[in-house]
C-alpha cells in the first residue's frame, strides 16, 4: 500500500518523524490495519484534484522508490511513526517550541504544505474551533483556510495533505487530519502534544 502524506514533525535527539495525523485504515473494514513494516521516501507532488463541496481533492505523485529516507514502527489512531535514517528530507527545517492545548487560540495560524513538486509553503489559516473534549481520535479543532494561493489551486483541505504542520505564533500546535467534505475550505486538526504521546 502506498500513498502520498506530509511528515508532520521529527525530533533530532530520538530520530522519532510522525506523519498524517490519523492512521491508515482498510478501505472496507475501516479497521485500523496492522503493520508490519513500512518506509518513508521522497514524493514529488505531479497533480492535484480539486476539492469541491461533496467531493474531497487529492494531491497525486511520484514517488522515488530507489532510496528509504527511514523505516515506520507503528500505525495508530493519531498517525503513522517511524525512525529516520536519511536526514537529508529536512533541509534548513527550524525547531519549533510545542503548543499544548491551553495554548492554541482562535484566529490567525499557517499550514506547511507541498501542493506542487517537492517544495514546502506556508499558506493562511484561522482556527475557528477548538473542541473542549475529544471529538474522535483526530478532531482536536477546527481550521479554515483563507490563503487565496491554496483556495485556488486546492478547494482548500485536500487528501495528501494529512499531517501538515499547523503553526501559531511561534508554535506547532498540530497537524491537518481530514477535509470537511462539504465544504473543502475547512478541515480538522489533531493536537500535536497527542501525536507526540503515540510516537
Amino acid at each position: 500500500m502506498a500513498g502520498i502524506g506530509t511528515m508532520t514533525f521529527y525530533d533530532p535527539s530520538s530520530g522519532t518523524f510522525g506523519a498524517l495525523g490519523h492512521g491508515i485504515n482498510d478501505i472496507d473494514t475501516a479497521l485500523l490495519m496492522p503493520l508490519q513494516s513500512g518506509s518513508i521516501m521522497y514524493a514529488s507532488v505531479t497533480d492535484v484534484k480539486k476539492g469541491l463541496s461533496g467531493t474531497p481533492g487529492e494531491l497525486h505523485g511520484a514517488f522515488q522508490v530507489d532510496q528509504d529516507l527511514g523505516s515506520l514502527y507503528a500505525n495508530t489512531p493519531s498517525g503513522v511513526f517511524g525512525s529516520l535514517s536519511d536526514q537529508s528530507l529536512l533541509g534548513d527545517a527550524q525547531a519549533l517550541e510545542v503548543a499544548t492545548r491551553q495554548d492554541v487560540k482562535l484566529g490567525p495560524a499557517t499550514i506547511l504544505s507541498n501542493i506542487a513538486g517537492d517544495r514546502v509553503e506556508e499558506y493562511t489559516v484561522e482556527i475557528t474551533k477548538v473542541y473542549p473534549g475529544s471529538q474522535g481520535e483526530t478532531r482536536d479543532l477546527m481550521l479554515k483556510v483563507t490563503d487565496q494561493r491554496l483556495l485556488d489551486a486546492t478547494g482548500g483541505i485536500v487528501q495528501g495533505m494529512s499531517g501538515s504542520p499547523i503553526i501559531q505564533g511561534d508554535y506547532i500546535i498540530g497537524a491537518v487530519t481530514h477535509v470537511v467534505v462539504d465544504d473543502p475550505t475547512k478541515g480538522y486538526g489533531i493536537f500535536i502534544t497527542k501525536m507526540l504521546e503515540e510516537a
